[in-house]
């Protein structure tokens, strides 16, 4: 493995990297993704990702987890040593990590005809769709669609919040919710205010299919017409609503609660 060394910000490599953290559209053309810190390059790793190349921060060279990933790489992996003043400038982060790496974008499968999955329409902030998507590896649901209007997912701050949920997840980017929603066999529901009733009454023991929409606006109406059980989460307190990602977090956790209480055998 062939390491080199890079001590000024305008190297050309440093300057497509700063690209690729910045815009979303540069990181699709490429098919790559940026991964910040040790643990998201591991859990890629881990998860059978490959990465391209690893820009190491000179100060953490030593850092035992960097060797032993060092170590685990094939010799195609471009690495090289980032002076700690430069690191600090390219990242975009308050505090520089021990490295950054680069990914490619995992292509999802074909998912299966009937199984659990979650479509998310619209959805802006980073951190709510990180969350959610945290929640729907936890909870065992591992299909994802997002619609075209979705933040990137594999931007730094979807990933950094999704801690290592996107690698095993089954993620499909710009997807037809609406033909998504109509060729799926099991139950559709979509989270709305109006007109709808307690998610705890709801039977999710079964395939289904959980919808949630845009911060502000919510699930389209067309969307909503395409799923037959509108559902809320009581809330006896004085909220108005839940954010996003609380409210997708609960929907997931109230399915694996009723899975739990199935009878065995």
């Amino acid at each position: 493995m062939q390491i080199k060394t890079i001590t000024s910000a305008q190297n050309h490599d440093l300057k497509e990297l700063s690209r690729l953290l910045q815009n979303a559209r540069d990181r699709r053309k490429s098919g790559l993704m940026v991964l910040e810190g040790i643990h998201l390059a591991t859990a890629c790793l881990e998860a059978g990702g490959e990465l391209t190349t690893l820009y190491i921060n000179e100060e953490a060279a030593a850092h035992p987890e960097i060797t032993a990933l060092l170590g685990s790489l094939n010799d195609r992996v471009a690495v090289s040593y980032i002076a700690a003043g430069v690191f600090a400038k390219v990242t975009m982060l308050s505090s520089a990590p021990e490295l950054l790496a680069l990914a490619r974008r995992p292509v999802p499968d074909t998912p299966a005809d009937v199984v659990s999955r979650l479509l998310l329409e619209d959805i802006q902030d980073p951190g709510n769709l990180g969350t959610i998507l945290r929640s729907a590896a936890a909870s065992g649901v591992n299909e994802v669609f997002l619609s075209k209007g979705c933040v990137d997912v594999y931007s730094p701050k979807v990933l950094r919040a999704g801690m290592g949920a996107h690698f095993v997840l089954n993620l499909h980017e710009a997807a037809d919710l609406a033909e998504v929603l109509q060729g799926f066999g099991g139950r559709k529901l979509v989270t709305a205010l109006d007109g709808a009733v307690s998610l705890y009454r709801q039977d999710l023991t079964g395939p289904v299919a959980f919808v949630f929409g845009n911060e502000g606006s919510g699930v389209s109406d067309s969307l909503q017409a395409l799923a037959p059980a509108r559902v809320k989460i009581p809330m006896p307190g004085q909220a108005e609503s839940l954010n996003v990602a609380m409210a997708a977090t609960v929907c997931l956790f109230e399915r694996v609660r009723q899975l739990e209480n199935l009878p065995e055998g």
